[in-house]
């Protein structure tokens, strides 16, 4: 039996400190208090953070992390909580259509940033599917991925009146180099999508804009992750951990049960080995998922209760990326300047005794509905608006799925007639997004600490990435690496105060 005042080495140094923090201490937006005693003896450990939802604002966050600790040679632990998996929620059942404007093609909020941020995740989904191997733990998504992920033919939208004309044509006169926006003419038009109606003879043409797979780009954005971690675990980050958990987290009080011994942290024996062995059974026991990594014995300290050794297995961050299901969380309830809307997208096919699809070459299409191409025989059709709806289940009832064809095909056949003559319907999907508040700047994502808005003192701090509404896909790549980057700082100062003025009003809005 080892000596009580024996020290085992800590069996990757290369841990960087992550603040010690009191246990009274209120988790606020700056870095908790340190233990000069804990610090020089215990050693270092991961940052732990758990991200709760597994669509695009999750997985962006994710990624975000995983790449700026790899920077900066810092190990971290990311749980990832998502009851229906990855792109389950509305994420998975967006439209896929990805650009930087308004519907009138004005250029939105930080449009330029939000753009570039985006391709790049897109190429990296990319990248990590073109390179899986299928003979690995990627066997399983290899019949999801089994598609395209960014279709790149661009976008279309026929002005329909004279003033959508003017204005249309006045915004596209500043859109970005690398989404131009073309006035074409009507025959121009109708060489890109053959049969298209131009009632005004003009339309506005988008040949950088992209459309995606948003199911499978989740699936290949959650791949590149993984990609990331083994990365850094042969580069001698072996403390560097990710787990999707298909769990739901109704309230945040269960994180606390959730990070239990087990979960990616040391556990910290004064003593033996033995002991170390017995605390290391215990967890076990109380677990669901075996240790992570091994317990580590230190010595000498003086007595540390178990109850103090568990506080450091606690989240250090959690990062909330639920969209509508945030304000279903109790400590969030009523709390949160979101309104729910529910959208319904069809499903339509060309059947195949029409000869001729889709061509690969053409642009889907924007209009008061937008038609989003999936391939020669495949496209989606959206979408409806159903205000104040709670209901998040992607199921649609027949009857919802006529009342939503009913809206819709109207609209769609106004600028694409072969959808009511040719193209059938062949399901509906629907997703409840999480529209913000209109601001001076146009309606703009929830980002920051939310620690001020819970009741009770936290030693974990708490961020909110929500409210992305139909803008998800633009708004993920760039809010994602701004979050990230404040988690890890223990700051929110590197995100835009556009971003987080929402809590001023947050007390006037609750009452």
């Amino acid at each position: 039996m080892l000596a009580p005042s024996c020290f085992i080495q800590n069996p990757n140094p290369r841990f960087l400190p992550w603040e010690r923090r009191s246990p009274r201490s209120r988790g606020g937006c700056i870095r908790g208090t340190t233990s000069p005693v804990l610090l020089s003896t215990l050693p270092q450990r991961p940052l732990r953070c758990a991200v709760l939802g597994a669509g695009f604002a999750g997985l962006s966050v994710a990624w975000h992390l995983l790449q700026h600790s790899s920077k900066e040679s810092q190990h971290i632990c990311i749980d990832i909580y998502d009851e229906v998996g990855i792109g389950g929620g509305a994420s998975g059942v967006s439209g896929g259509l990805l650009h930087p404007y308004s519907p009138k093609a004005k250029l939105l909020w930080r449009g330029a940033e939000c753009w570039k941020e985006s391709l790049n995740l897109l190429s990296i989904a990319e990248a990590a599917w073109h390179s899986r191997d299928s003979t690995s733990e990627t066997q399983e998504f290899d019949q999801e991925l089994d598609g395209f992920i960014v279709r790149r033919g661009g976008i279309l939208r026929p002005a329909m009146d004279l003033k959508n004309l003017n204005v249309l044509n006045d915004n596209a006169q500043n859109c970005l180099a690398s989404c131009r926006i073309e006035p074409v003419d009507k025959d121009t038009a109708q060489s890109l999508v053959p049969s298209l109606r131009v009632p005004f003879n003009t339309a506005f043409y988008m040949p950088n804009a992209v459309n995606i797979h948003p199911h499978r780009y989740l699936q290949a954005l959650f791949l590149a992750c993984e990609n990331l971690v083994k990365e850094m675990s042969s580069s001698g980050f072996g403390g560097t951990r990710l787990c999707l958990h298909k769990k739901s987290v109704n309230k945040l009080l269960e994180l606390q049960e959730l990070s239990a011994p087990g979960m990616g942290a040391y556990a910290f024996v004064a003593g033996s080995f033995l002991g170390a062995q017995a605390l290391r059974e215990s967890a076990l026991e109380a677990s669901e998922r075996p240790l992570l990594v091994e317990p580590v014995v230190v010595g000498p300290l003086s007595p540390i209760s178990l109850e103090v050794l568990m506080e450091d297995w606690e989240y250090d961050a959690v990062i909330i990326c639920v969209g509508a299901k945030a304000d279903m969380l109790p400590e969030l309830s009523g709390r949160l300047p979101l309104r729910t809307c529910r959208g319904v997208i069809a499903h339509l096919q060309l059947p195949d005794d029409i000869g001729e699809g889709y061509s690969d070459h053409s642009p889907s299409i924007l209009s008061d509905a937008w038609l989003a191409v999936q391939g020669p025989r495949s496209m989606y059709m959206g979408s409806t608006w159903e205000w104040k709806s709670r209901n998040y289940l992607p199921y649609v009832s027949p009857e919802e799925a006529t009342n939503a064809l009913k809206e819709l095909l109207p609209k769609a056949s106004a600028i694409y007639p072969d959808i009511i003559k040719e193209w059938t319907f062949a399901g509906a999907r629907a997703g409840l997004r999480a529209m913000p508040p209109l601001t001076p700047h146009g309606s703009l994502p929830l980002l920051g600490c939310i620690n001020d808005l819970l009741d009770g003192n936290y030693t974990c701090k708490y961020w909110l990435f929500g409210g992305l509404g139909s803008r998800g896909l633009l708004y993920h790549g760039w809010l994602g690496k701004l979050i990230a980057q404040a988690v890890l700082l223990g700051n929110e100062d590197v995100i835009p105060s556009q971003l987080t003025s929402w809590r001023r009003s947050s007390k006037s809005y609750c009452n």
